[in-house]
């Protein structure tokens, strides 16, 4: 990661996807935050709910080893990206992320290479708002159902656990990986 601006803001980058051909669910998140920059693992922050959520859902426990979590995901049919492949931003925060420098994930090549996926579950606002605006591909035509979730930041704390996990289950037994 190099220093790219006066201002002490980073460019930072991003992680690969986490996905099987037969994925059916893409789930994006924003950009890692520090946290999971420094641990290279996707929400490693401790008081991210994401793999607390996970767990419950589909045997992705915090307990796990991470590429044991990755596993059940994949093997779940969902697929774990960001929206960003690179950004400057001060910081964890969606609202820290500089949208000027904000780069995209290249989308086109991961659908086309994952023809199965149909449901796009956005981790926050900042995660759809940034893929409506650059992701280049147009979610109609590929036949893709998007929703946006709460977030399972730290940051989100004023939506109380029970109803994020409520929410997510609810998306994810709509998309028909949960039974």
């Amino acid at each position: 990661m190099a220093s790219t601006a006066s201002d002490s803001s980073r460019l930072l980058k991003g992680f690969p996807p986490v996905s099987a051909k037969d994925a059916r669910v893409l789930i994006l998140g924003s950009m890692p935050g520090a946290a999971s920059l420094q641990a290279h693992q996707y929400y490693a922050h401790p008081h991210n709910r994401f793999w607390p959520i996970m767990g419950e859902l589909v045997g992705a426990m915090p307990a796990l080893p991470y590429e044991e979590r990755l596993l059940r995901l994949r093997q779940s049919g969902i697929a774990l990206w960001d929206v960003f492949d690179r950004c400057e931003r001060d910081g964890s925060l969606d609202s820290a992320i500089r949208d000027d420098t904000a780069q995209a994930n290249d989308f086109v090549a991961f659908f086309g290479a994952h023809r199965g996926i149909r449901t796009v579950l956005f981790n926050g606002a900042k995660a759809e708002s940034g893929f409506r605006r650059l992701a280049g591909v147009q979610p109609d035509v590929l036949g893709l159902q998007c929703v946006r979730l709460p977030s399972t930041s730290p940051a989100n704390a004023s939506i109380a656990p029970g109803v994020k996990l409520a929410a997510w289950r609810e998306a994810l037994e709509a998309a028909g990986i949960l039974e």
